[in-house]
């Protein structure tokens, strides 16, 4: 959910606490969650093409994707509630219609990247894509008991129009194949996705990764026995993307891919792990420390 460049935590809904972007309040599903972050995550910027047909129509702190397949649009996440008429406007801006957007990919149930998905589905008939602990999570509109910042509390729109994909499972649409990588740790349910984007001499490999800050409300401690299956899991997300061909890199919070909307510097998946890598093991560590171990 919060994914920050540091290891801070995360706040909950606070009534009368700064805005983004300010659709009707009138529509459930694009009702602003008030928090103090909004207007840095939603800060706007212009769509952007990263390369070959694939778009960036997020924020200045929150990442949204576009591919355009040839066959249907594909988006990547969906921000904050509030967040959704500005995507769409981000789409139409670059030529293309909202309509046309097939698929919808989720790289986790928090409410900052999974908040606008309802309005994104309902406005363009879109279907959502993600692993089954991240659908029960977006059906809820809640987080999972076991999600490190469950005591953040928070809520998002539900999601009902979803596909469970397997870790592995290639989606294809016109001439781009999309694969979906379980990559759990910052939630049970995460996962990253990645494809081809090419131009007329070559191609590169585009990773749209989950967020893996392990960030998390006070109580809870990444060195407690219920928390061993996070811990694993944050390691096999490790061992994944050190390995998955990378050329450029989105996050979902772009300044933990680096500077700038994506990074496509070598190693920027390398780097992306070994940032989480330091994070976790300063985490475990302080944990130990505060437990008298």
């Amino acid at each position: 959910m919060l994914g920050a460049s540091t290891q801070q935590a995360h706040e909950p809904v606070v009534a009368g606490a700064a805005r983004g972007p300010a659709p009707s309040e009138e529509d459930p599903l694009t009702r602003p969650m008030e928090l103090g972050r909004a207007r840095k995550w939603l800060a706007p910027l212009p769509p952007e093409r990263i390369f070959g047909r694939s778009y960036l129509v997020g924020f200045g702190g929150l990442s949204v994707a576009l591919i355009d397949t040839g066959a249907g649009l594909v988006l990547v996440d969906g921000a904050l509630p509030q967040a959704a008429p500005a995507i769409l406007d981000n789409v139409r801006k670059l030529g293309f219609d909202p309509k046309d957007i097939k698929f919808i990919l989720s790289t986790e149930p928090h409410y900052d990247h999974s908040g606008g998905l309802a309005a994104l589905v309902r406005d363009t008939g879109a279907t959502v894509l993600a692993s089954a602990r991240g659908a029960d999570g977006l059906r809820a509109g809640a987080l999972e008991q076991d999600d490190p910042q469950l005591d953040y509390g928070g809520s998002w729109p539900r999601v009902t129009q979803i596909r469970v994909v397997k870790d592995g499972e290639v989606i294809k649409l016109g001439d781009t194949a999309i694969t979906a990588h379980a990559t759990p740790g910052h939630t049970m349910g995460s996962m990253s996705w990645s494809w081809r984007a090419c131009e007329p001499k070559f191609c590169k490999a585009i990773v749209f990764a989950s967020s893996l800050n392990p960030v998390s409300a006070d109580s809870y401690r990444y060195t407690a026995p219920s928390s061993a299956a996070i811990v694993k899991g944050f390691q096999a997300s490790y061992k994944l993307l050190d390995a998955l061909p990378c050329d450029i890199l989105i996050s979902p919070h772009p300044d933990n891919a680096g500077e700038g909307r994506y990074n496509d510097k070598r190693g920027a998946c390398r780097t992306y792990v070994q940032r989480s890598r330091g994070l976790l093991a300063a985490r475990l560590a302080n944990d130990r420390k505060e437990a008298g171990q």
